[in-house]
């Protein structure tokens, strides 16, 4: 981490840059944080940044982001505002000397992204990125079984993702498209298991709601891989679900696979006329709980052990350039290879 120490690694203090429904989960977490200590909430709506106040247990608010990532108590920002806020206040904190740790993405553009990337490098600052799936104790389970070799050599990856409910179309005008804001997870997830990717080649089309359209955007995807280290994947997604919120991986080996399914949310079914029923996940609030727990307490782990926390503003880099790669390849009707996607 370059020369970044904290003052008392026992008492970190924190600027929550954002108040809105998400960042309020991460608040939650961190006033459960023995060594994560919130000086001040930023929001520029006032009811909002006082309840977050409130649900941080945070000694003040303001409605002015800057001034609180350069309040002189704060070490490090936690940032979960609009997209298109994120680099310019990464910017902001590595210059004043803050440790950050952002919601996904950096930024859509990939320019932008590889400016806080070179800054990142420059002055040795932790940045961590929340891509919260690298923290699920299923798939940290499947890493693990793939390091030890005990899939044996890998062969085919496999991810399905359904949202339950699709986006606003506010949001969607402004989302930079759904590789972009939804596959993105499951991109992060292909190179977080399986490695590197060389090739793409995807689809989309909008199947059931036309706003998709509205936004030059898309609700179906299929995406297929070609990693690095020779094996094939396949990503599938879809922006709403009747069911659930219904999310699935598998990676398979030459001697074994592992698949990661949540499957039904409470270890209960109910038999009944000739019939079985259980429950399942209502949304990703729901079924990654755990791991939005898991990834901000061990980023203050990490900066009171001194260690880099990660996933880090590289892989963020990658994932987006695979993110673009895929944008391309359906606009294009085309693989694209990822050596043609440069900032």
């Amino acid at each position: 981490m370059g020369g970044f120490v904290v003052k008392d690694p026992k008492r970190i203090g924190v600027a929550v840059l954002g108040a809105g429904r998400m960042a309020q989960t991460h608040m939650r977490t961190l006033a459960g944080i023995d060594n994560a200590d919130v000086v001040v909430v930023a929001d520029p709506v006032e009811a909002s940044a006082r309840r977050g106040m409130e649900v941080a247990h945070a000694r003040r608010w303001t409605l002015d982001p800057v001034e609180a990532v350069h309040d002189p108590e704060v070490e490090a920002v936690v940032i979960v505002t609009p997209t298109s806020t994120h680099a310019p206040l990464i910017e902001a904190a590595l210059r004043a000397g803050k440790a950050v740790w952002t919601e996904k993405p950096i930024a859509q553009e990939l320019a932008d992204t590889q400016r806080i990337v070179d800054l990142w490098r420059e002055t040795g600052i932790p940045v961590a990125v929340g891509f919260m799936r690298r923290y699920d104790p299923g798939y940290l389970r499947a890493k693990e079984l793939i390091e030890r070799g005990e899939l044996g050599r890998i062969e085919q990856f496999h991810a399905y993702s359904r949202d339950v409910n699709p986006p606003p179309l506010e949001f969607l005008l402004h989302a930079g498209g759904s590789f972009l804001d939804m596959s993105v997870h499951d991109l992060d997830l292909a190179r977080f298991l399986v490695g590197e990717v060389d090739e793409v080649h995807a689809w989309a089309a909008t199947l059931f709601d036309e706003r998709f359209t509205q936004a030059n955007d898309w609700d179906t995807a299929a995406i297929m891989l070609r990693f690095r280290n020779g094996a094939m994947g396949v990503i599938e997604t879809a922006r709403h679900s009747t069911w659930g919120y219904d999310i699935r991986a598998e990676v398979s080996g030459s001697i074994a696979k592992v698949s990661i399914d949540a499957g039904r949310k409470t270890p209960a079914t109910v038999a009944r006329n000739v019939a079985e029923d259980h429950d399942l996940y209502a949304d990703f609030f729901d079924r990654f709980d755990t791991a939005y727990q898991r990834e901000l307490q061990a980023f203050f782990a990490d900066l009171a052990a001194g260690r880099t926390p990660l996933p880090g503003p590289e892989d963020a880099l990658e994932t987006l350039r695979l993110a673009v790669a895929c944008t391309r390849s359906w606009r294009e009707n085309r693989p694209v290879r990822l050596s043609e996607v440069t900032a």
